[in-house]
């Protein structure tokens, strides 16, 4: 099952389910107007919007064509947005780039950061950037979102939490992101908002893809019109949902439509996936020659985030962005 928000309804967007090909939505007001309130009573409204789209297969209601740019991100606003750092192969260059050290533990304790959730942009909103000198990135990455998760659940019982799957673009701003740190109180001004692929899905329609905490596609980065990253999901993952959500939930409970990161793709074999963020580039051409040669992000730079199925069929639609002065 796939469904969006359209950008019509208010902050929290409308609800529709979208077919499986990605050509057409119905509006699924009948049964929760927004899909926060669907996750939330998921136990009926589940159902309920799998009927919808088996109907929408099935031809027995009226469908409005997909048009992405009528979509927010699935969740526009969110209770809870929570993002890990789930591929040590970034974390490793990154921290690298910045002059700093891997975390004790970080093996065997994921790293994760509340982010700013009261906004998100749009799947093919323009991303605003107000002084190139801030360093701007894109940063893909997998998201899922939850139902309610009890506090101190277990890893076993985690993944169960997980009723929905979607893409990230985590933007950051890179230049503003060290000295940030430095003071030892975390990212803030360093992230601002971040898009989400313009469909969700469920796990079951992963088919095989999806293991019960991660998925085995590789993630595709395009950037200003060229393949930059084809880089497998499931592969050098060391940290899966199910760890992530129990994690986030070691001493606070999480309300339904929190939304959890994975933190950027990355696997070890740069020189044959390619990465998911410019400064994991920029960290491999200062290693192999001593210099960054790619910069960072500029008003007309374009970025594209999408997966594919076994079939070459688009998963989640594609996250779509353009960078311009604001």
């Amino acid at each position: 099952m796939k469904l969006a928000s359209l950008k019509s309804g208010g902050r929290d967007g409308t609800l529709v389910v979208v077919s499986k090909d990605l050509t057409k939505i119905v509006i699924a007001s009948s049964v929760a107007p927004t899909l926060q309130q669907a996750i939330e009573t998921w136990a009926t409204s589940g159902p309920a919007l799998a009927q919808l789209a088996a109907d929408v297969e099935n031809g027995k209601v009226d469908t409005q064509p997909y048009d992405p740019d009528a979509l927010t991100s699935p969740l526009p606003r969110s209770y809870q947005w929570a993002d890990g750092s789930a591929y040590l192969s970034h974390m490793k260059l990154v921290r690298k780039a910045r002059g700093a050290e891997m975390p004790p533990g970080a093996e065997t304790d994921p790293l994760m950061y509340q982010g700013g959730s009261d906004h998100f942009l749009a799947p093919t909103e323009d991303i605003p950037i107000k002084d190139t000198a801030w360093g701007l990135d894109f940063e893909g990455e997998i998201a899922v979102v939850t139902d309610d998760v009890p506090m101190g659940v277990s890893v076993e019982e985690a993944a169960s939490h997980i009723k929905l799957v979607m893409l990230c673009n985590d933007i950051s701003l890179r230049m503003v992101m060290k000295p940030e740190l430095v003071k030892g109180f975390g990212f803030y001004q360093s992230k601002p908002a971040s898009a989400f692929s313009p469909i969700c899905v469920t796990p079951e329609s992963l088919g095989d893809a999806w293991d019960g905490a991660k998925i085995n596609l590789p993630l595709v980065t395009t950037y200003n019109g060229e393949e930059f990253g084809r880089v497998p999901a499931g592969k050098d993952l060391n940290f899966d949902f199910a760890d992530l959500i129990a994690h986030a939930a070691r001493t606070r409970e999480l309300r339904a439509g929190s939304i959890i990161g994975s933190g950027t793709v990355s696997n070890s074999n740069h020189d044959e996936v390619g990465s998911s963020c410019l400064a994991e580039k920029r960290m491999i051409e200062i290693i192999e020659t001593g210099e960054a040669t790619t910069r960072f992000m500029e008003p007309g730079d374009t970025i594209r985030f999408e997966m594919f199925d076994e079939t070459g069929a688009s998963i989640f639609g594609a996250i779509d962005q353009k960078v311009v002065a604001g």
